[in-house]
C-alpha cells in the first residue's frame, strides 16, 4: 500500500476557518471566548508553541492574553496569577506552557487551574472524566491525532493501535480516545520488550518519544 502523506498545516487550517463564524456568533452575543497562555522562562520551542497558540487565537477571533514569567519565577508567582484568571469572567480557558522552570512544582502549578478552564486537560478532574468516556477537555496532541486520524478516513473498530509513549499528556490519553472508538490497543515506551515486532504488527502506529520510535523502526536482526 502506497504511504499517504497527510498535510496537518492544511488541515488545522480548515479547523480554524471553521470555528470562525461560531466565535463571531458568541462575539456578537457580548461572550467572545478568551484563552490565557502563562509562559515562564525563554525556551526556544515553548516561545515557539505560545506564538503559534496566539496566532491561532487572532485568526479565529478569540481573545487572548499572555503572562510572561522570566526563567527565576517562583511557584507562588505562577499559582497567584493563575488565581487571578480563575477569578476573571472574561478568561474561559488557562494554558500553562510545558516544561515550566526547574523550581516550580509543575503538577501543583497545572492542578491550580480551575478544571473548567483547563484547556490543556491536564487537570486531574478532567483526565478522569477523560477515562470515564465523558471527556470535558482533551489534551490538545491527543485530540489532533485523532482528528488527522478521522479526517483520513482510517477505520480503528477492531484495529489494533499501538501507541508509543505513556505521558499523561500524549500517550494515555491517545490510548484512552482510540479505547473510544472501540480500538484494541497496546500502550509501549522505552523499557518495552520487542517494541520493534509490536510496531510492526500495528495497524494503527502512534510514535511521541524519538527513541521509542528509533527503536520501533530499526530493521530486525539477521
Amino acid at each position: 500500500m502506497a504511504a499517504k502523506i497527510i498535510d496537518g498545516k492544511a488541515l488545522a487550517a480548515e479547523v480554524r476557518a471553521a470555528l470562525r463564524p461560531a466565535v463571531s456568533a458568541l462575539a456578537a452575543r457580548g461572550a467572545q471566548p478568551g484563552l490565557a497562555a502563562i509562559l515562564a522562562g525563554d525556551d526556544p520551542a515553548s516561545r515557539a508553541y505560545v506564538r503559534n497558540t496566539v496566532r491561532a487565537c487572532e485568526e479565529t477571533g478569540v481573545r487572548s492574553e499572555l503572562h510572561q514569567f522570566p526563567a527565576d519565577v517562583t511557584e507562588r508567582a505562577l499559582l497567584e496569577c493563575i488565581a487571578a484568571l480563575n477569578r476573571d469572567p472574561r478568561v474561559h480557558g488557562i494554558l500553562v506552557q510545558l516544561p515550566l522552570p526547574a523550581q516550580v512544582d509543575a503538577e501543583r502549578v497545572l492542578s491550580a487551574v480551575s478544571a473548567s478552564k483547563d484547556v490543556d486537560g491536564f487537570h486531574a478532574e478532567n483526565l478522569g472524566l477523560l477515562a470515564r468516556g465523558t471527556p470535558r477537555f482533551v489534551p490538545c496532541t491527543p485530540a489532533g491525532v485523532m482528528r488527522v486520524l478521522e479526517h483520513a478516513g482510517v477505520p480503528l473498530a477492531g484495529r489494533h493501535a499501538v501507541v508509543i509513549g505513556r505521558s499523561s499528556i500524549v500517550g494515555k490519553p491517545l490510548a484512552l480516545l482510540l479505547l473510544q472508538r472501540d480500538a484494541t490497543v497496546t500502550i509501549c515506551h522505552s523499557k518495552t520488550e520487542h517494541l520493534a515486532e509490536l510496531a510492526r504488527r500495528a495497524d494503527v502506529l502512534v510514535a511521541n518519544t524519538v527513541r521509542a520510535t528509533e527503536l520501533a523502526l530499526a530493521k530486525p536482526a539477521a
